[in-house]
């Protein structure tokens, strides 16, 4: 018995590092091709390591594909959509988890029932129109207030599970002193849910940091304003960047960095906050 034990094991790990190997292997590939030179990417094959590291792939890509303007773009745009999305889903999740009423309940069920609904690009053209007419095209404002005020499933069936897992009996003490449904979610329930806050932040961020489509849609006429993901496939027609892979291989790596950081950082309130999302509550 201990055997077939020891046997499973093996084959478990064994399968779990091939597939670690294999998700890794573009990141660390790109990583590495982003200190060789252009001929080298071209014509050098699949070898791993450069044969001399181009250290100022970096410097030229910051300046010559104005990758500072994108990437402060990136910043920007991530910033405000984290800090929204923080706070549309905390008081979705309160409103739902707290909410009594049928047309609570309803709107919840309905919002659930969405997740198994694919609209794809359907809804790009009224986005996009709705933002013509609010002047909000050309902007990074347009692509904000679709994150942030889109409803986003995930995040309001994580906050309501995770309000869910909050005792009530909070709630009726704050009553008791006085609290009204809304300062009971200030002062109250909002500073509880780190976790959850720690989740959202971290889902809304990856996703507004590797949005393509949606900003491209609202940037393209205005490429100063594009963020770091829009500007790094946009060297492909940009001139003296369109065959500079060395360029293009830097700058997919200054994309990854920002997300590889805040994930180690947030990391374990991110775990925290999935496994107790995702409890029924």
């Amino acid at each position: 018995m201990k055997n077939r034990f020891s046997v499973s094991y093996i084959f478990i790990y064994t399968f779990l590092i091939l597939m670690i190997v294999i998700a890794l292997f573009p990141i660390v590939y790109i990583l590495l091709a982003s200190f060789k030179t252009n001929q080298e990417i071209m014509v050098g094959g699949v070898t791993l390591l450069p044969k001399v590291w181009q250290f100022n792939n970096y410097a030229r890509a910051w300046s010559l594909a104005n990758f500072s303007q994108y990437t402060f773009n990136s910043l920007y745009m991530a910033f405000f959509i984290v800090l929204g999305s923080i706070v549309t889903a905390t008081v979705e999740g309160y409103v739902f988890s707290r909410g009594t009423t049928k047309f609570t309940k309803i709107v919840y069920a309905m919002v659930m029932a969405s997740l198994f609904i694919s609209i794809g690009t359907l809804n790009l053209y009224p986005q996009l129109s709705l933002a013509k007419l609010l002047r909000l095209n050309g902007t990074l404002w347009g692509v904000i207030i679709i994150h942030v005020f889109g409803m986003n499933v995930t995040q309001a069936f994580l906050a309501t599970s995770f309000m869910n897992q909050i005792p009530r009996e909070l709630d009726e003490a704050a009553r008791i002193d006085g609290c009204s449904f809304a300062h009971t979610f200030i002062s109250i329930i909002f500073p509880l849910a780190k976790p959850l806050i720690a989740t959202v932040g971290l889902i809304s961020f990856r996703n507004a940091w590797s949005d393509y489509l949606l900003p491209y849609v609202f940037t393209i006429s205005k490429p100063a304003r594009m963020p770091l993901v829009v500007g790094v496939i946009n060297l492909k027609s940009s001139g003296e960047a369109a065959s500079s892979w060395d360029l293009a291989m830097a700058g997919i790596s200054i994309s990854i960095i920002p997300m590889l950081v805040i994930y180690l950082i947030l990391n374990r309130f991110f775990i925290t906050g999935l496994t107790e999302g995702a409890i029924k509550g």
